[in-house]
């Protein structure tokens, strides 16, 4: 029954993309928030909860995902009320959208809820092709140019994904048969395995795949250059949901891997993490416009929730998915007014606001642009913070405290630069260039809001708490 009601609102909406009635169209950005009623709900569940058979189970990590994950969706949908009002997009092309959010929803949420890795993939494959046709509904040559190398790239990342699972399951299945295919399995027998080798051959195959898909190494630009195509909305789905599906699946495969050999994991993933964010830091010192300086960014932020959570940093690494989850998806959405008219200048970005809703806006992207480079009391501070002590407690437990430290410094490096670039953007965002007129619409302040809101409720003791009993 609770997955029948997780589903629904997206299946509502689906229905509702292809009706014309002034009614429907209303009633497309309602189902976005009836997402949220029944995740709120599950929270309220015991744990595990069983939603389907074996196969579904919601855990205090995935419930919190998809809770992260549905108030992004709340948000998107807000800024979709005005988007005609930014870019030249059709009715018809805004119904196109809600009906393949609707399948992505559903993917996203088989994919984040699975037990098993073969659903996982499903569900991961579903949320892929939909968000294809998303970035088809700008009818711009580039869109539908970037289109199709984000179904090539994609097609590669989650076949890497698929044949790391077929691995794994060949190594666990001598030992446990068909429930070699499940995570809670395999992570409970896994010092069982016969075949050690070729499941962290599969392991390390599957995450490469997670990894493409997320941006990394060695294909650092493909994302950057599908949201920089596509509408605004699309690069916030990519940021702060569809890469929420990823880092879970990876999150699951890392638990069972950690177990079969420590070593081998922490050496492949700060290695694979470290070369991504040097690339990156370079590529965001040069980036020239909004979305592909927050779209590189959010690569560098993802390297490091891997990075924080095999060192042992859960808790680091939770509360910098979450805060990255708001930040960026509020700062792609707020492209549409800081990209005047579409002109891509960065110069003068935040001069030019009135009214109390210019303001408000104001006020709130440079929130962002601060938070976003872990100035204090933002949520990534205290992430960081906890994330590098986290990862050199691992160092003095394995005796190499020295190598940690030198690469700490080196990561510190690293984020300085990118720091440095956004303390420059911001100086001249706001001291620089032309005053030019722009306006700001009630929905867009409200989604931001919303995102402000939920970096606040992360700060929380109670939510600190929640996030710190996550195993």
């Amino acid at each position: 029954m609770m997955l029948l009601l997780l589903l629904l609102p997206a299946a509502i909406m689906f229905v509702a993309s292809f009706f014309l009635h002034p009614m429907a169209r209303r009633l497309l950005p309602l189902s976005s928030f009836a997402i949220l009623i029944p995740i709120v709900e599950l929270f309220r569940l015991p744990k595990p909860y069983a939603l389907w058979g074996h196969a579904l189970i919601a855990d205090d990590l995935n419930t919190y995902i998809l809770l992260v994950s549905s108030i992004v969706g709340i948000g998107v949908t807000l800024a979709l009320m005005t988007l005609d009002k930014h870019v030249v997009v059709t009715p018809q092309a805004i119904r196109s959208f809600y009906r393949f959010f609707a399948l992505f929803w559903i993917g996203l949420t088989v994919s984040i809820l699975a037990n098993h890795m073969g659903i996982f993939w499903i569900g991961l494959e579903m949320a892929t092709l939909s968000t294809v046709y998303m970035i088809k509904t700008s009818r711009q040559p580039a869109a539908r140019k970037e289109a199709w190398n984000y179904m090539i790239v994609g097609a590669i990342a989650i076949s890497l994904v698929l044949f790391g699972i077929i691995l794994i399951y060949a190594s666990a299945k001598p030992v446990l048969g068909e429930d070699a295919m499940y995570f809670d399995a395999l992570r409970l027998h896994a010092h069982t395995i016969s075949s050690p080798y070729l499941f962290e051959m599969g392991f390390a195959i599957a995450t490469m795949g997670m990894f493409v898909k997320m941006g990394f190494f060695p294909m650092n630009l493909w994302l950057a250059n599908i949201e920089r195509a596509a509408f605004y909305p699309i690069a916030a789905l990519f940021s702060g949901i569809l890469e929420s599906a990823v880092i879970a699946g990876f999150f699951r495969f890392s638990r069972i891997a950690e177990v079969i050999d420590r070593s081998h994991l922490l050496g492949y993933v700060f290695v694979y993490t470290l070369v991504t964010i040097f690339i990156v830091a370079f590529l965001i010192y040069r980036s020239k416009d909004f979305v592909r300086l927050f779209s590189l960014s959010g690569v560098e932020h993802m390297a490091l929730i891997a990075l924080f959570w095999v060192n042992g940093g859960t808790f680091a690494a939770l509360l910098h998915f979450g805060a990255h989850a708001f930040l960026k998806p509020a700062l792609f959405l707020s492209t549409g007014v800081l990209e005047s008219r579409g002109r891509y200048h960065i110069a003068g970005a935040l001069r030019g606001y009135g009214g109390v809703r210019g303001t408000l806006f104001y006020y709130l992207v440079t929130l962002f642009l601060l938070a976003i480079i872990s100035l204090p009391p933002s949520p990534m501070f205290f992430s960081e913070l906890y994330g590098f002590g986290a990862m050199i407690d691992m160092a003095e437990q394995s005796h190499h405290l020295l190598a940690m430290i030198g690469a700490i410094l080196l990561l510190l490096i690293l984020l300085s630069v990118i720091f440095y670039r956004f303390v420059t953007l911001y100086q001249s965002m706001k001291y620089e260039g032309e005053v030019e007129p722009k306006r700001v619409y009630a929905s867009e302040v409200a989604a931001l809001s919303l995102f402000a809101l939920g970096l606040v409720a992360l700060l929380l003791p109670a939510s600190m708490t929640f996030l710190r009993s996550i195993g």
